[in-house]
């Protein structure tokens, strides 16, 4: 059984930082790509920011200059460093992983969500 589980959401005030893990286990061939989206409340979930094999990296505008994905490929673990947090930051985020995995055509798995709140 594959699982991706997230780490390290929690309250943070305005300008503050946290760190999001979320680490792959399970039978897993080989990952394509991880990333990270939120969804806030009332609103859509959206992309913030993606890695892919290669260390090639894409973000939402919304973070850029303030997010930092990285990957550690043995670990088979992404993280999400997000600095300079604001409130609209706020949002349940969620970990995705495309990847090969034993027995199932399945490529695209998700992580059970982790809570950040920015507040003073």
């Amino acid at each position: 059984q594959v699982q991706l589980v997230e780490s390290g959401g929690g309250l943070v005030q305005p300008g503050g930082s946290l760190r999001l893990s979320c680490a792959a286990s399970g039978s897993i061939f080989s990952i394509y790509a991880m990333a990270w989206y939120r969804r806030a409340p009332g609103k859509q979930r959206e992309l913030v920011a993606a890695i892919i094999s290669g260390g090639d990296t894409n973000y939402a505008d919304s973070v850029k200059g303030r997010f930092t994905i990285s990957r550690d490929n043995p670990k088979n673990t992404v993280y999400l460093q997000m600095d300079s947090l604001k409130p609209e930051d706020t949002a349940v985020y969620y970990c995705n992983a495309v990847m090969i995995v034993a027995d199932t055509n399945e490529t695209d798995y998700w992580g059970q969500g982790t809570q950040v709140t920015v507040s003073s």
